[in-house]
């Protein structure tokens, strides 16, 4: 994904003759999907995640399916050798439902958000990639991910531990908290489009986000407000089948755990496809990544 590469940008050289030709990205309706190289507008922003998943539904929903279908047989394995330990405590057990989901679903995210956004940048490259080289990318990558996560997680609770006592200062820590998140929105995609380490994705991160963290910050709220959409057919799909199932401890548990998975699985599959579109629209922005550069005569 490079400037020259760049299509939609205008008028490019013929090959062959050197002529003037469009770029058959411009051309109008039966143009090809493709995610623009170019200034996003806001609801650009917003949509545009969504047309980026669109064509990799297929890739994205075997990974997100078989990360799924692991972390649930994780979190029902834990839930029965508590059961077990305990002696079929109710209080053990949901507390061990609920942590295990918790971790399993945080777990989840992170093998989501390391798929997502490698495939999420080749097919703005318009080179598609399938789930053996997104899971390739990833694990060449899990380290910086890895260290990216803590830090996110560290200033997380570090903000909130000092908003939560009094609730009057709850909301100017999230507001705050906010802003912290949208100086490192890009940071992911940094990191696997310019290859660099960790610490230097997160400064490029900031450098990038300059003039617009309020901007990333809405954009990242936004986007947790629509996931929250799905919660309520989550529920209700939920409710009528424990309705088939009958209220029996373990197949609610189940339900429960795999309600919350798939919220979680969704939120981040759309915020990770976000923060590649962010990544494009900061670049185009702060170094007009967008401009082809005419090519010289003597270097054709």
């Amino acid at each position: 994904m490079f400037p020259g590469e760049a299509a939609g940008a205008g008028l490019s050289p013929d090959p062959v003759s050197g002529a003037a030709r469009l770029d058959p990205a411009d051309a109008g309706l039966d143009a090809p999907e493709a995610i623009p190289l170019r200034p996003l507008g806001f609801r650009e922003l917003l949509d545009l995640p969504f047309a980026l998943i669109q064509p990799q539904i297929a890739t994205l929903g075997a990974v997100c399916g078989i990360g799924f279908a692991v972390a649930e047989g994780v979190v029902l394995a834990i839930t029965a050798a508590i059961s077990a330990a305990t002696g079929g405590s109710d209080a053990g057990i949901a507390w061990t439902a609920i942590i295990a989901t918790v971790l399993c679903g945080g777990a989840l995210r992170f093998v989501v958000r390391g798929v997502t956004v490698p495939i999420g940048l080749a097919r703005v490259r318009r080179r598609p990639i399938g789930a053996r080289t997104a899971l390739a990318e990833f694990g060449r990558n899990l380290g910086g991910l890895l260290i990216l996560q803590i830090r996110y997680t560290l200033v997380g609770l570090g903000v909130l531990a000092l908003g939560i006592p009094l609730l009057i200062t709850l909301p100017p820590a999230l507001l705050l908290l906010g802003w912290l998140r949208g100086r490192q929105f890009a940071s992911v995609p940094v990191l696997f489009e310019e290859r660099v380490p960790a610490g230097v994705a997160a400064r490029r991160a900031r450098t990038l986000a300059i003039g617009s963290e309020w901007r990333l910050a809405r954009l990242s709220w936004t986007l947790r407000l629509v996931s929250l959409l799905l919660v309520p057919p989550l529920l209700g799909l939920m409710l009528f089948v424990s309705q088939i199932s009958g209220t029996h401890l373990w197949p609610m548990i189940g339900l429960g755990v795999a309600t919350a998975l798939v919220a979680f699985t969704f939120t981040e599959l759309v915020e990770s496809a976000a923060r590649v579109t962010a990544y494009i629209d900061r670049r185009c922005r702060r170094e007009a990544w967008d401009v082809r550069l005419p090519v010289p005569e003597e270097a054709r």
